[in-house]
């Protein structure tokens, strides 16, 4: 059987039980109605997915993998705050009239930080002829322009044991500009060596503030897994762990009895991860490059209500 399902199961039946109620607090979130959504949570909740040995999408329910595959894009690839540029709806509660979510996600990706530390040598070495299009040097200060999603590649690149592989959309000062403060704020990336091989492995941790266990958990699992996926093998690795990190694990009231009844549903072998083998560059996948065969599920649930 799956282990996602597994540590599905245990996490929410963890939650529930031994999880503390926000009921009667201040909390912010409200129902369509405009009443509170309280929920039951629990603080620091870690799960581990190995993806050398299985892909983490649940068999308890269908997992839409290619809209979360979008999504992901949308964020890391596109660099886009706009959901005219998704093809999806998952944002539009949080759009104004223009379609943008503010300065969140996408638009902290875009952003070029200042690096003295990059050189010309490994620019070519990461991104080949095309590495005027990733950093763009600053002969006065002495160094390079880039963003987070390309200093990711260039570091796996040209120096994949650094500790310093990381990226960080939670900005204090631009929060004030989001439609919606990220939840799913951190990716750090750690490369190990399999030791019967000699061939790098690339490991990852999601760091996120605040997760709907329902609506999102294994939506991010394996958005965040698939762009493990991704990295490993444009950079020429295999992959390895991925762990997901959640400081506050919350099931909303409204939500407990379908958990109760999902985490009861019988469970399926996981489903075997394809990708597209001859993608080289992180910018040239697509949606329809990745792909889950003999995935079986339960059915899928539906009407979930959202807390805004």
């Amino acid at each position: 059987m799956s282990r996602a399902d597994q540590l599905f199961v245990d996490m929410c039946k963890d939650i529930i039980e031994n999880g503390y109620s926000t009921e009667g607090e201040k909390v912010r979130p409200k129902w369509e109605d405009g009443s509170y959504a309280y929920t039951i949570k629990q603080f620091g909740v870690v799960n581990r997915y190995n993806l050398k040995e299985e892909f983490p999408a649940l068999t308890l329910r269908k997992t839409a993998i290619k809209s979360c595959t979008d999504e992901m894009l949308w964020i890391w690839q596109r660099k886009s705050n706009n959901i005219n540029d998704l093809n999806s709806t998952v944002w539009d509660e949080w759009a104004d009239e223009s379609g943008s979510i503010g300065k969140a996600y996408g638009y902290q990706m875009s952003v070029k930080h200042f690096y003295r530390d990059i050189n010309e040598e490994d620019l070519k070495i990461a991104f080949g002829d095309k590495a005027d299009l990733h950093a763009v040097k600053d002969e006065e200060k002495g160094g390079y322009y880039m963003d987070q999603v390309d200093r990711v590649i260039y570091d796996l690149k040209t120096h994949p044991f650094s500790r310093r592989i990381m990226t960080n959309i939670y900005v204090h000062q631009d929060l004030s500009e989001m439609h919606l403060y990220p939840c799913a704020y951190s990716m750090t990336f750690n490369v190990t060596t399999n030791k019967e091989t000699g061939k790098l492995v690339l490991n990852s941790i999601l760091n996120q503030r605040s997760q709907d266990i329902l609506a999102a958990n294994n939506w991010n699992v394996c958005q965040y897994a698939i762009l493990t996926h991704m990295l490993a093998q444009v950079c020429d690795m295999e992959v390895g762990e991925f762990v997901h990190v959640i400081a506050d694990a919350h099931i909303y009231d409204r939500h407990v009895p379908i958990i109760k009844e999902l985490i009861e549903r019988e469970q399926y072998p996981a489903p075997k991860f394809w990708i597209n083998p001859e993608i080289k560059d992180f910018y040239d996948f697509t949606r329809d490059d990745i792909r889950l065969d003999d995935y079986v599920t339960g059915p899928q649930v539906k009407n979930i209500p959202i807390a805004v």
